[in-house]
């Protein structure tokens, strides 16, 4: 595989309307998109209106919301020509690593693609070295899917540029890329504020011995001091345990190496549990048992929070 030199972030607006719309129909009608070298860290841009197959004037609030007009489709050259010149100026796919804000992104350009005869190896090399950063961000920071401008609040950052101008949405992705990327005290400080404090914020000298309480009081919350449970209890359990591991499972990454070894280790028993919970579920429900014990090897992990 070619050596990595560039980021490409691309977003497109589309056809757009307040009665309803399918996503087959909206098609492309601008592509911006963002270049940034990893060896200069220079920055250069692309942004082109695309004339649609339909023919249909837009919306009052497609114009509204995109600020794009007729006429700037009617002058637009059309998908074919616009992706080809985004080929040329991207100058070459296999350097490249794309982003976008949305997997929705890719799924238009497969689509128009697709309408417009273009070969499927074209876009499968796109495809293959594309990352949705939405989906990494709500994962990995946010919990919930945020839009690019409130990511960058996230950061104490405002949004460069013109709103909706697909260019500058690429662009401010970028910006939250880095941000994500050079600051990983600031992104997992605000993942502990947004997956576990509920939005309390801590200072950084606090936030292991606060996680500690705040674990074991979920741990207790969920599990509490019953060995014993119904089948029907115990699926509840199951499902409980494995949104706690979700809540928690991004300490365990720790790149920030903000958090201490034993908060590392107590959520690792904490999904060893949940592991073992769900073998012995699925052991029960093979066997049409009426109840689940949490006996001494299946609490065995949580010894070491003491809850008993």
């Amino acid at each position: 595989m070619a050596k990595l030199k560039q980021y490409i972030f691309f977003d497109f607006e589309m056809l757009c309307s307040d009665q309803g719309m399918s996503f087959d129909s909206m098609e492309a009608i601008r592509l911006g998109a963002v270049k940034y070298d990893l060896e200069t860290e220079q920055t250069s841009t692309f942004d082109q209106y695309i004339k649609p197959e339909s023919t249909k004037p837009l919306s009052l609030f497609c114009k509204n919301l995109t600020g794009i007009t007729d006429e700037d489709l009617e002058k637009a050259n059309s998908f074919t020509i616009v992706f080809s010149e985004f080929l040329s100026w991207v100058g070459g796919v296999k350097k490249s690593q794309f982003f976008s804000w949305s997997q929705s992104d890719l799924i238009r350009l497969k689509l128009d693609a697709s309408v417009h005869d273009i070969p499927n190896s074209v876009l499968a090399k796109i495809e293959k070295r594309y990352i949705d950063f939405q989906e990494i961000f709500t994962k990995r920071v946010s919990k919930t899917n945020a839009s690019v401008e409130t990511a960058l609040q996230l950061y104490g950052l405002d949004f460069i540029g013109e709103k909706h101008s697909p260019m500058y949405d690429s662009f401010n992705t970028l910006r939250i890329y880095q941000q994500f990327l050079r600051f990983p005290i600031v992104t997992d400080l605000i993942m502990v504020e947004k997956f576990i404090f509920d939005n309390d914020s801590y200072l950084i000298g606090e936030i292991n011995e606060e996680l500690d309480k705040k674990l074991k009081s979920d741990l207790l919350h969920v599990v509490g001091y019953d060995d014993v449970f119904q089948m029907k209890e115990a699926k509840k359990l199951v499902k409980k345990t494995r949104n706690l591991v979700k809540k928690y499972n991004n300490i365990r990454l720790n790149r920030s190496g903000l958090f201490n070894e034993t908060i590392i280790r107590n959520i690792e028993n904490l999904i060893r549990f949940h592991h073992r919970l769900v073998a012995a579920y699925e052991e029960h429900a093979a066997f049409s048992s009426n109840v689940l014990i949490l006996d001494e090897y299946l609490y065995q992990p949580l010894n070491a929070f003491k809850m008993k």
